[in-house]
């Protein structure tokens, strides 16, 4: 781990539930959570308050179900119930690092998680736990994109990172257009205008009313969450206009 200052003191990590298969085609791999729990472990002990939002992709896709002819609102819960499986799971690795962890559900569930309360969340931050928030915003039509930017602005986070199995933003996809251009800074009105596949429109309009960071990044290089919350420069920034950020 690179021994730079810390340039935010808060922030929060939005995980896929595809990012936890590893090479398994569903469920959790106990691998990919014991590598993210070690990265997340080595940022929190350098001082760095950490939320996360996860996703459940990886066991249900609420769209995937609602264009096969299920209720969207239906299938969305199905999803945000996977989102919760994931939290704990990832729950359990991070803990094996020796670090105090809280589940937060925005759907109630007080045998196996605690309800989301933005107050409580700041607080366990303020006391050095890492503060897993599952069952996206609790509504259906939202993405656990548009959860992540959400929670983040209601903790007070100073940057979104959402971890991705690509190094950052490209003109097109990298896995099937050689030659595909990365960018290494976007404004948020360019996601928006070129509807680059990022994040959902909902999601980025919310980073950007509240002038809230994203940086895209590959999670499966090594120490990268510790270098993005240093300021390194490792994968795409999405911000306003150069200037609008000390």
């Amino acid at each position: 781990m690179t021994e730079g200052s810390p340039r935010y003191k808060r922030i929060l990590l939005k995980l896929s539930g595809e990012a936890l298969l590893g090479s398994r085609q569903y469920g959790v791999d106990p691998a990919v959570c014991a590598f993210i729990a070690q990265q997340v472990a080595a940022v929190r002990s350098r001082g760095v308050e950490v939320g996360i939002v996860v996703g459940g992709g990886n066991i249900f896709r609420g769209m995937q179900a609602a264009a096969q002819g299920m209720d969207r609102a239906t299938g969305d819960y199905i999803g945000m119930l996977a989102t919760v499986m994931n939290g704990l799971a990832l729950q359990d690795a991070v803990e094996r690092t020796n670090t105090p962890t809280r589940v937060m559900s925005a759907i109630a569930m007080n045998e196996i998680a605690e309800p989301y309360i933005r107050r409580r969340a700041v607080r366990h931050l303020e006391k050095g736990r890492v503060v897993i928030m599952v069952a996206g915003t609790g509504n259906p039509y939202f993405t656990t994109d548009t959860a992540a930017a959400l929670r983040a602005i209601e903790i007070g986070a100073g940057v979104l990172m959402k971890a991705t199995k690509v190094d950052g933003v490209y003109d097109a996809d990298p896995m099937t257009v050689p030659g595909a251009r990365r960018y290494d800074r976007l404004e948020y009105a360019d996601l928006l205008r070129d509807q680059l596949k990022v994040m959902d429109g909902a999601a980025v309009s919310l980073c950007m009313e509240n002038d809230l960071p994203i940086i895209v990044f590959d999670l499966n290089g090594p120490d990268n969450i510790a270098r993005v919350a240093e300021g390194q420069q490792v994968g795409t920034m999405i911000a306003g206009p150069v200037g609008a950020h000390a």
